[in-house]
This record gives C-alpha cells, structure tokens and sequence, in this order.
C-alpha cells in the first residue's frame, strides 16, 4: 500500500515534529513540514501532497490566506486542507462543526490519536 504524503505547516517546529512523528509511526503516512507560510506554499506546489495540516496562525501569512492561494492554484486545488488551530474547541469537532470555511479542521490539542483517526476519516471522505 503506498503511503499517504501528508505536508504539515506550523510555524511551531515542536508541533510539526510531534505530528510528523505521530503520523509516520503508523506506516501509512509521509510526513514533510515547513515552519513558515511562504516555504510551505513552495513545498506544495513542488510535491503536491494528499494532504495538508495548517496552521491558522502563521507569522508570515495568515492560513486562510495560505488556503485560499493554494486553493486557487491549479497545481494545489484539489489537495484537501485541514487548518490545525488553537482557535477551536474539542467540542466544536465532536458536535460536528468540523469546517472552517469550507476546510476540514481539527483543534489544538491533539491526542496522537485522534490526529490518526481524523486524518483517516478526511483522506477516506475526499478520495
């Protein structure tokens, strides 16, 4: 079974690092990161993932503004994004609000669990 490429862009490295580990110990991910918005847009038009983990809050360029650019580009629009974000509660997700602007999100804190399980549940519904 080939591996699901996952991009990861948080200006936390710490984050990055602990997603990427989380989701490589499973066998069913490739995990590459960016800790900045700009780095992060260039890693994936040149490696177009499956699928890409943002960050709302980026130093350089806000995630909305990241999803939008990567949304209106023709190499980058299909690829679904899911905005990690401190923004949203646990409970907005389990009530089923699991949408920012029509983006999947998931709220921060993770349990590396449930990073697996979501990332799953929206490669499965966007295929």
């Amino acid at each position: 079974m080939e591996k699901a490429r996952i991009l990861i862009i948080d200006d936390e490295e710490d984050i990055c690092k602990f997603s990427k580990s989380t989701l490589e110990k499973t066998g069913k991910f490739e995990v590459m990161f960016s800790t900045t918005a700009i780095a992060g847009i260039g890693l994936a038009k040149a490696q177009a993932p499956d699928l890409i983990l943002l960050d709302l809050l980026m130093p350089d360029m806000p995630g909305a503004d990241v999803a939008e650019y990567l949304s209106d580009e023709p190499s980058t629009s299909k690829i679904p994004i899911v905005f990690l974000t401190a923004l949203a509660q646990k409970n907005d997700v389990d009530r089923g609000l699991g949408k920012i602007g029509g983006c999947f999100f998931i709220a921060k804190p993770v349990s590396p669990q449930d990073l697996v399980e979501r990332i799953q549940s929206i490669l499965k519904l966007e295929s």
